[in-house]
């Protein structure tokens, strides 16, 4: 599918739960929000249909998201039955690793390509204060875990907040060479108890590590296909030997020329864009028995109504929903 600015849109992001088992604070209050109910949420069937449908209009990868989507049961034969269908050629998943280190293998066997894992820092105490949770622990198992099993690249995601964990970073750059893992820096977004006064631009971060490391330049040839993915990451090797780092930037240097994906939420609403609020009530439609060829049309009109770009760097967005409800 290509859509009105010239963008293939061949990525579904989908939220399977708005439930989470951490209270990150740039995502969700510490009292953690209204649960939405077991009927108000895409059944698996409800899910495998859409993406077959979805493939048929150009999707071929997938990553499901959350709230926290490990806690949601039956993860590992939804992510077996995704692997069935004919046109998805790879499905990922982004977690905040606390019950991965139980699960990793079953996903690997079940078909689950790669994982993305969320880590702010790797102090407890600030990883009790950024997650309202004693973690920490279970986290570096459930990384370790996903390596062993082979859910290659292992990523992980780090927010920078000021104030809270922007003297971890040359921490979590050394934790992720430890591990032999890809770390991404992405920039805080204003969801959450977000202020602009903690905000932490990539070009700061980037600052720091040249510091310790040595300039940037961009990774070349095999390397350069090794750290690349499916996202919007930018990746820089800093100094000679240095460690090869990816940065996420939607606030300093939005990518949304090169956007190539579409959210589905939990609650089965369809988003053409992360940073807008128009949705598009696809499991209404789904449930009221349209056929195969009507629910095309309705992806294709997600599609065509993605924006040429977002509002971050301006006061004119602000969110109807919390990460947690949208899908990370």
């Amino acid at each position: 599918m290509k859509d009105v600015y010239g963008r293939s849109i061949d990525y579904l992001r989908i939220s399977l739960t708005d439930r989470c088992n951490f209270r990150c604070r740039y995502c969700m209050p510490e009292e953690g929000v209204d649960m939405l109910s077991h009927r108000d949420i895409l059944t698996f069937e409800e899910i495998l249909a859409i993406v077959s449908v979805a493939v048929k209009r150009g999707i071929s990868k997938v990553r499901l998201t959350g709230g926290e989507p490990l806690v949601r049961k039956g993860v590992a034969g939804l992510i077996r039955d995704l692997k069935s269908i004919d046109g998805i050629n790879s499905i990922s998943m982004t977690t905040n690793g606390f019950l991965l280190g139980e699960m990793a293998e079953e996903l690997k066997e079940r078909g689950l390509d790669r994982v993305n894992i969320s880590l702010d820092t790797v102090n407890r105490e600030k990883f009790l204060n950024i997650t309202r949770r004693d973690g920490l622990d279970k986290v570096i198992s459930g990384i370790d875990a996903a390596v062993k099993a082979g859910l290659n690249p292992v990523k992980l995601n780090s927010v920078i907040m000021r104030g809270t964990n922007d003297d971890e970073i040359l921490n979590l750059v050394r934790f992720a060479q430890e591990k032999k893992v890809i770390l991404r820096f992405i920039e805080q977004m204003p969801f959450g108890s977000y202020s602009r006064e903690d905000f932490v631009s990539a070009e700061e971060i980037k600052g720091i590590i040249t510091g310790e490391y040595g300039s940037p330049v961009k990774p070349d040839g095999d390397e350069s296909a090794l750290f690349a993915g499916f996202g919007p990451s930018e990746h820089s090797r800093f100094g000679e030997d240095g460690p090869v780092i990816g940065f996420i930037t939607p606030v300093s240097n939005h990518f949304c020329g090169r956007c190539n994906r579409l959210r589905l939420t939990a609650d089965g609403k369809l988003k053409p864009c992360l940073l807008s609020n128009e949705e598009i009530d696809l499991k209404s439609a789904l449930r009221s028995g349209l056929s195969e060829r009507d629910l095309e049309s309705i992806l294709t009109y997600a599609v065509d109504r993605k924006p040429k770009g977002h509002f971050l760097d301006s006061d004119i967005f602000e969110s109807t929903r919390g990460m947690s409800k949208i899908g990370g």
